[in-house]
């Protein structure tokens, strides 16, 4: 029997811990809602155990973290429903305890920070959060850290910057990749030309596993930066280059979005977290690698090229 969860197995960043999981032969237990995509992402893989959950039954929650030690949780809700955020983890959170689940990391995002105040955003940077979303993600942690501090669970928090990666649909870069691999013209959020950090998906699986196998990683959140800066013009560069021909582009500004978001209500959403295209956060990992050592990240022009010879094959 497995003694690792996936709570919200099928996500990007839940494939990436499978397969690191994968790599090291170790069991896994992948829980999530549809039966189906958990099927179509898992049901080869041996090593998985797949387990249909209902978060908003006690019993079901109880009944899929049974017997684990360790969970990982990477739930996600509706973009346009991100009060349930906190709603979610804390009946995940009880059921855990409930099922004397030793362990419970949260990947989480730079939400909770608010607007930068550095010009790299360490551990020790405020939360103060200005946005709903990120008030809502602050509330999942602080749920998180509460039960840790009163020895109910360990619990830690991994913060992730904006991540791409081989058919990584949520990513802010899908549109290019796509529009790259098929033809037509992407939208991405501008301006386009300022800093921006993301991190390879394939590479966080391994810093996921190395951070919840070391104790003293618990009782505190960490972050997770990319592989340095770069602005979308220079992805779009680069994917046009590995295209042989420059890849159409639609830059859709903030006032853009409003006007669509008065049609589109996952657009409508956007908005507000407008601030991380125009002045982005930009994490600084310095006490992430002074915990687990030195952490593989791939490289922009590798992961770029990887990324689209990956959505070619797919269009393919």
């Amino acid at each position: 029997m497995p003694n690792i969860a996936l709570v919200g197995a099928a996500g990007a960043i839940g494939k990436s811990i499978a397969q690191a999981l994968r790599d090291k032969g170790i069991e896994y237990r992948a829980i999530g809602r549809h039966r189906e995509r958990l099927t179509a992402e898992f049901g080869n893989d041996k090593l998985a155990e797949i387990t249909v959950w209902n978060p908003d039954d006690p019993a079901s929650v109880r009944a899929a973290l049974r017997g684990i030690e360790l969970a990982i949780y990477l739930v996600g809700v509706p973009y346009d429903q991100f009060r349930l955020h906190p709603t979610v983890l804390q009946k995940t959170l009880d059921g855990a305890i409930a099922e004397g689940v030793q362990k419970f990391l949260l990947i989480g995002t730079v939400y909770p920070y608010g607007r930068a105040q550095t010009e790299r955003v360490g551990e020790n940077h405020p939360r103060e959060p200005h946005t709903f979303k990120g008030k809502m993600r602050k509330t999942q942690e602080d749920i998180l850290l509460k039960a840790h501090s009163e020895s109910l669970i360990q619990g830690a928090i991994l913060r992730l910057p904006d991540f791409y990666g081989p058919g990584v649909a949520a990513s802010f870069l899908h549109s290019l990749f796509q529009a790259a691999a098929s033809g037509g013209k992407a939208d991405l959020i501008g301006p386009i030309d300022r800093p921006h950090e993301f991190v390879y998906v394939p590479d966080v699986g391994p810093v996921v596993l190395n951070l919840a196998a070391r104790p003293e990683a618990y009782g505190k959140w960490w972050n997770l930066a990319g592989a340095g800066v770069i602005a979308p013009k220079q992805i779009v560069e680069e994917v046009s280059l590995l295209v042989g021909h420059p890849v159409p582009v639609r830059v859709i500004g903030k006032t853009a979005l409003r006007l669509v978001g008065l049609f589109n209500s996952f657009i409508r959403e956007l908005v507000e977290m407008h601030y991380l295209v125009t002045d982005p956060v930009i994490l600084d990992d310095t006490a992430l690698q002074n915990l687990l050592g030195p952490i593989h990240k791939t490289p922009y022009s590798e992961g770029i090229r990887k990324t689209f010879e990956a959505y070619r094959a797919a269009h393919s």
